[in-house]
């Protein structure tokens, strides 16, 4: 199947998509749309920016037509659920925009803003309701909102959706959906854990999995600087001035660390903004539309904030902490090279960011092409010391705590990384003079055994063999 016409949409949305310039399906949406038309449960796997929207919104709006039911007040007939405000609302505006000739309403609810807007579109009933969860609660909790009539269940990002921040809203939303209803989960990764939720979920699903989960964006050149975390800052501000930077992606870890980087980069003569949870829905708006007019070519944000964002023309992500998760690094980086664009993925690394960079470099299965920008290069940054651009440490370096070097605990000014501690001095006995003048008692002592007395243990590195929790600082 080479075009929308062949995958049984309805002419209205073919008119809609041709309007919007659309003629050939990318390979989820050729994939998934059949089998959802047919009311089939799916559960799609695709890189980010590969129209997943629209794999799950063009059969979405086919089957609500054919349908010609009306929405019940105070609720809805279909439900998607957006883990982040950006998202929901970009999610709404493209339904609205494939549906603009099939008569359906589309509503969006998210926190941030007043309840009462969402709750008078509530009562008049919506055809498709696109929500956070944690906001739909609370119109649940209100009684402003039921869910008794949904016929279709829609999870965007489920991976984020199903996570430990989103499971217990999710949660208690499940029950109140009928049974047997029409469910579908899309996101860019599945990890084991989160598939075996959905599988649990899903009734009888199709797996729709175009590409690998771990698979980044072909287009997206990667890059990898090896830092001190104290010489980021500079860095930063140094490949944003470098030529051929445009719309610029830049992810904090943190939320105070994201307000932080936008400070000093203004600072540094860099107009940027910053959006992440904290800020309100006025404030994360006006920094969308300063990043896509060009006023704030820099976008600093947190991770799920940056789910919602689709903004063509942003040529460069650049990543200023390591994700916890080695999944986020795959929904960074597909924030370039969208629409058939290339663009360029730069992380920096921190020493004590090393595991979080093995732990993407053995998702994604590939090592991540890197400069080593350190000023003390003591420390290795790979565990496989065999790949071809593998940080050694330099002659006569080691200096410090030298972590997972032999002796990897000395402190010592000289290399070798510390090396075994050398044996103590044996301190004088200081002499002793009772009371009284007689001579002290001394209690009997068991013999030396191995395993009271053997204090060898001292003169090397334990790490090895200790505890997990020991081994980690």
């Amino acid at each position: 199947m080479t075009t929308f016409a062949e995958l049984g949409l309805a002419p209205r949305i073919l008119q809609a998509l041709e309007e919007e310039g659309y003629t050939t399906p990318t390979p989820i949406q050729r994939d998934s749309i059949p089998h959802a038309l047919k009311g089939k449960d799916i559960l799609g796997i695709a890189q980010t920016g590969t129209g997943k929207t629209a794999a799950f919104g063009l059969p979405l709006l086919h089957n609500l037509a054919e349908s010609k039911g009306r929405p019940p007040r105070g609720g809805c007939r279909a439900l998607i659920l957006s883990p982040t405000r950006e998202l929901a609302s970009q999610i709404a505006d493209s339904l609205k925009a494939y549906g603009r000739h099939m008569g359906l309403s589309v509503a969006v609810i998210f926190g941030g803003v007043p309840h009462g807007p969402q709750r008078r579109a509530l009562a008049h009933g919506i055809d498709i309701l696109v929500a956070t969860p944690g906001r739909l609660q609370d119109h649940m909790d209100e009684g402003s909102a039921r869910l008794d009539m949904v016929n279709a269940l829609v999870l965007d990002e489920a991976d984020q959706m199903l996570d430990k921040g989103f499971w217990p809203a999710i949660r208690r939303i499940l029950p109140k959906l009928p049974q047997p209803r029409h469910t579908m989960f899309f996101s860019a990764t599945m990890p084991t854990e989160v598939a075996k939720l959905a599988g649990e979920i899903l009734r009888d699903p199709i797996r729709v999995e175009v590409a690998p989960v771990s698979s980044t964006a072909e287009r997206v050149t990667q890059k990898l600087v090896v830092i001190e975390q104290g010489r980021k800052r500079a860095k930063l501000a140094e490949l944003l001035r470098m030529d051929g930077v445009g719309r610029a992606l830049v992810f904090s870890r943190t939320k105070h660390g994201a307000d932080r980087i936008v400070k000093n980069l203004e600072a540094d003569g860099i107009a940027a903004n910053a959006i992440h949870g904290n800020k309100s829905q006025g404030q994360r708006e006006r920094a969308l539309a300063d990043f896509k007019s060009g006023r704030a070519p820099v976008l600093v944000a947190t991770d799920i904030a940056a789910r919602g964002i689709d903004v063509d023309g942003v040529t460069h992500v650049i990543q200023y902490d390591m994700p916890d998760t080695p999944e986020a690094y795959v929904h960074r980086i597909g924030r370039t090279a969208r629409a058939g664009a290339s663009g360029i993925a730069v992380a920096m690394c921190a020493p004590d960011e090393r595991e979080k960079l093995w732990q993407v470099e053995k998702l994604i299965r590939m090592p991540i092409p890197a400069t080593d920008e350190r000023q003390d290069v003591s420390v290795p940054m790979y565990r496989t010391q065999g790949r071809p651009d593998a940080i050694k440490p330099a002659a006569g370096a080691g200096a410090g705590r030298g972590r997972g070097q032999p002796g990897g605990r000395g402190r010592s000014g000289g290399g070798g990384g510390g090396g075994q501690r050398p044996p103590q001095q044996a301190r004088p006995a200081k002499p002793s003079t009772p009371r009284g003048g007689e001579a002290p008692v001394r209690r009997p002592t068991a013999p030396a055994t191995a395993a009271s007395k053997d204090r060898a243990w001292r003169d090397g590195d334990f790490r090895d063999a200790a505890p997990a929790f020991l081994r980690k600082r």
